[in-house]
């Protein structure tokens, strides 16, 4: 059996839908292993390290912090896993997503108001201008 040909960096970006700055930035911050080198100093990427980034790029899609994923990472590579621990990280950032959900319904209803009450055209003062720079409580 024939040993798999490992990736350059080049390739694993393809293959990932991952930046080549974004790979090196999860192996400077201990997400992604440090690659072996080749002897022309290539890194040199098993199919391993390209799942283990796929992870990585699915957790951050989620918009998992890094530190999330970093233990969510921790937690996948137990032999004897925690559902439980992984169901309260997950629920943790379920709850984050929908309050920042709220607040952005928030804003969208302060400025939908104040570019209904803004006219068009030219005026010396701009409904709009003066909101924003004299905000009310009600945001």
């Amino acid at each position: 059996m024939s040993t798999p040909t490992p990736l350059r960096i080049g390739a694993l970006s393809r293959r990932t839908g991952v930046s080549i700055g974004t790979i090196r930035y999860y192996e400077r911050s201990g997400l992604l292993p440090k690659p072996a080198r080749t002897m022309a100093g290539y890194r040199a990427y098993r199919a391993a390290d390209a799942e283990r980034l796929l992870f990585i790029r699915h957790t951050r899609d989620l918009g998992f912090s890094v530190d999330a994923v970093r233990r969510l990472l921790g937690l996948a590579d137990q032999k004897s896993r925690s559902c439980r621990s992984v169901h309260a990280l997950a629920s943790t950032h379920l709850a984050e997503i929908r309050t920042k959900i709220a607040d952005l319904r928030r804003m969208e209803k302060v400025l939908a108001v104040m570019v209904a009450e803004c006219a068009l055209g030219t005026m010396p003062d701009c409904p709009l201008l003066e909101a924003l720079a004299h905000p009310t409580t009600t945001a």
